[in-house]
């Protein structure tokens, strides 16, 4: 029998067909999402080496910067061919360690031998560098080349560094050397003789941390140079010899491939539907794709944003200004960089709270930036500090109309939510000049005319002018002597003027005045020094050592009471009275036996806080004066309200209550108002006897002047109280 046989139906071969489509498409499909997945993965992992790379860069460049601020200084060159050690160790070692992080520092002699060393912050024997010495020479010795050639050359010279990547101990490390080369004229250095700074910053956890929060990079950390474990996501650290010293890896993100895990389970549950699978595969690679760009367009954005105000950060900022400056130098233009900060912006958050304070840097930045042009950059770089860059400025009257008109807009109050306030700017500027800008030099210009327009009044704007750079080291270096003096406590001291009653014959107290003795500078006025302590941030100290002093003096002799100036900070300071009152205690001083002397700004400002500092000296029996009455603005409700104990009426009325009938009424009228408010008087700067017979007759209570005692020391004035030097007879320590 034959078997006839019949094909098969059309139906299935369609669908074989459909089906083999299908599973090609599926394979085409896979192996498409397979390529796409691993260009994501070298994509990502591409865009980290170069974070990698690129962040070591930078920390070199930090590493030069910094060892730039205290290379080029007079006082360096001086002090380590000096070989001063507390010096070196305060300014060139252990300094560089506590406020950057260089892990050691060297200071060699023209000869390359060590005359300063410091590890970790600790300062150490000279000898130490011969462990290193062998990695840190070689660099050494292209510096010396650089020197050599460029003899004569001060501008080449003070440019001079080199840096390289070494092994010390074993550990790869950043290495920059840098000679110490004046910073002025006042100092000359003769070519070959030079002294140079080696500073060390190891590639350890602490660099690749930062590096790693800088660019969002998972687990980055060095691996030893012989390490088993090179991967594409490792970047090798190499000298300038060409020798590699170590790697730095990583865990790389690979978005493509933790998509492609995620995905698994649903692709073999979906093999029976390979078409609705195949549709649900594309549209998820292209959106995982479009959500990948948009991460990193993110953190692309991020790192070179200010999440609070939108404007470019300090790294974008700086990017702008280097390139604003190549721009200018191209066009033969100028380029004004502005320094903004908002003033008593700190008081703004204690007294509205931190979203109030957010809210004022958010409105500030709207403002600014409606104030430039397209062309100009306004950046957030911290807090309340803001930067502007103006392109294309002719001189500095060019950026001070500009500035004219930003402070009138900051005339403008603020809305604060229920709150209106009035907010004041103080602007430093900066001015490029015609060619071969220093961004560098001119941030810090910026910075150092910002301080100066804050210090002489706030609410204006200061242009950078030569000497203040001059200034301001003196300032820093008088502040540094200042703090050594505190400390070691030879050279300030007090002296004491007696304070008489009411028969000029008695002794009721005295004065505590401060007179520092300045080993260089001889002796600087009083003034000047509240004024610098008050300045730098300083008064609290100056002033816990003052009463100290003076309450120690007292505690130890028969004085009734010691009097002691108090600067308006110190009663700004909510623990100022818990303090005194802790010094009192140690010092066995009775309260009563103290007098505070402020001045008439105290009053007048009518601060809550104190106006409860002063209640609370008060009440613990402390006497509190009003110093130089006369001189201010006070009302006589201040008086009343601040319940003052004593007024002092200022020497410029003493002096001329002889020779001008006005001054004498003036005097007369003060010691009537004083008598009437049953407030104590002392008259101040009594130095004659015609202006100490017409005060006894105006009744006044106290005198206090040459005619009756210089300032003494306190052996003098103790022989005084003991009677040793003049019969007197003493009073009480409180009326």
């Amino acid at each position: 029998m034959v078997v006839q046989s019949h094909p098969r139906p059309l139906t299935f071969q369609v669908t074989l067909t459909v089906l083999a489509l299908a599973v090609l498409g599926l394979g085409l499909a896979a192996g498409f999402g397979l390529l796409a997945t691993l260009q994501v993965d070298r994509t990502a992992l591409d865009t980290e080496r170069t974070f990698v790379v690129n962040g070591l860069k930078e920390e070199g460049e930090a590493l030069r910067r910094e060892q730039e601020s205290v290379a080029v200084w007079d006082d360096a060159l001086t002090y380590a061919k000096s070989g001063n050690q507390q010096w070196m160790t305060e300014n060139l070692g252990a300094w560089m360690y506590s406020y950057y992080g260089h892990d050691r520092v060297y200071v060699l002699d023209d000869h390359d031998q060590p005359v300063h060393a410091m590890r970790d912050g600790q300062t150490l024997a000279a000898d130490v560098f011969s462990e290193d010495r062998n990695a840190i020479l070689p660099v050494v010795g292209r510096i010396r080349q650089v020197l050599a050639g460029s003899a004569g050359s001060e501008d080449t010279a003070g440019k001079a560094a080199a840096e390289d990547l070494v092994t010390i101990g074993d550990r790869p490390a950043m290495l920059s050397v840098m000679p110490l080369v004046p910073s002025s004229d006042r100092v000359a250095q003769s070519p070959g003789s030079e002294f140079v700074h080696v500073a060390v910053q190891f590639i350890d956890d602490a660099l690749t941390g930062r590096i790693a929060s800088r660019y969002q990079l998972k687990n980055l950390h060095v691996l030893p140079r012989l390490t088993q474990t090179i991967t594409d996501a490792t970047v090798p650290l190499i000298g300038t010899n060409g020798v590699i010293l170590g790697y730095v890896g990583w865990q790389p993100a690979r978005p493509g491939s933790s998509l492609v895990r995620e995905a698994v389970p649903a692709l073999f549950g979906a093999m029976a539907i390979s078409a609705a699978v195949l549709i649900y595969l594309l549209r998820r690679l292209r959106r995982a794709s479009g959500e990948l760009q948009i991460s990193q367009d993110k953190a692309r954005y991020l790192a070179f944003h200010d999440t609070l105000t939108g404007l470019p950060n300090r790294a974008l900022f700086e990017d702008r200004l280097r390139r604003a400056l190549v721009n200018a130098d191209r066009d033969k233009g100028r380029v004004a960089l502005l320094y903004v900060d908002l003033d008593r912006f700190k008081h703004i958050n204690d007294t509205l709270g931190h979203p109030a304070g957010d809210e004022l840097v958010r409105q500030t930045a709207v403002r600014l930036v409606q104030s430039v042009r397209e062309i100009d950059t306004v950046a957030r770089l911290g807090g309340d500090e803001f930067a502007i860059i103006l392109s294309g400025v002719k001189d500095a009257r060019n950026a001070e109309d500009f500035c004219d008109i930003m402070l009138a807009q900051f005339s403008i109050p603020f809305q604060l939510a229920d709150d209106q306030v009035f907010v004041s700017t103080s602007i430093g500027i900066a001015l490029s000049p015609d060619v071969g800008a220093d961004p560098d030099d001119l941030l810090r210009k910026a910075d150092i005319a910002l301080y100066e327009a804050k210090k002489n009044g706030r609410g204006r704007y200061q242009v950078f002018a030569g000497d203040m750079d001059e200034i301001l080291l003196r300032k820093r270096r008088i502040e540094s002597e200042l703090r050594e003096a505190l400390t070691s406590g030879d050279q300030i001291r007090l002296t004491y003027q007696p304070i008489y009653a009411g028969d000029c014959q008695t002794i009721v107290g005295a004065e505590a005045l401060l007179r520092w003795a300045h080993p260089i500078h001889g002796a600087l006025p009083p003034g000047n020094l509240v004024a610098l302590a008050e300045e730098r941030g300083m008064i609290g100290l100056l002033g816990d050592y003052v009463l100290r002093q003076a309450a120690r003096f007292a505690a130890t002799s028969t004085l009734p009471w010691v009097a002691v100036n108090v600067s308006p900070l110190q009663l700004r300071d909510k623990s100022f009275p818990e303090r005194l009152a802790r010094l009192l205690e140690e010092t066995g001083l009775t309260p009563s036996r103290l007098q505070l002397e402020i001045t008439e700004s105290v009053l007048l400002a009518n601060n809550d806080t104190t106006r409860s500092v002063l209640g609370a000296l008060r009440a613990t029996g402390i006497v509190v004066a009003l110093d130089d009455f006369g001189t201010g603005y006070s009302a006589i409700s201040y008086l009343r309200h601040h319940r003052i104990d004593k007024l002092k009426i200022d020497r410029s009325f003493i002096q001329t209550i002889g020779s001008d009938d006005s001054a004498a009424a003036i005097v007369k009228a003060l010691v009537d108002l004083a008598l009437a408010l049953e407030i104590r008087v002392t008259a101040e700067g009594v130095e004659t006897e015609a202006q100490k017979e017409r005060l006894m007759a105006m009744h006044c209570h106290e005198f206090q002047g040459y005619l009756l005692s210089p300032p003494l020391e306190a052996a003098e004035l103790s022989a005084v109280l003991a009677g040793g030097a003049q019969p007197l007879h003493m009073a009480g320590s409180r009326d």
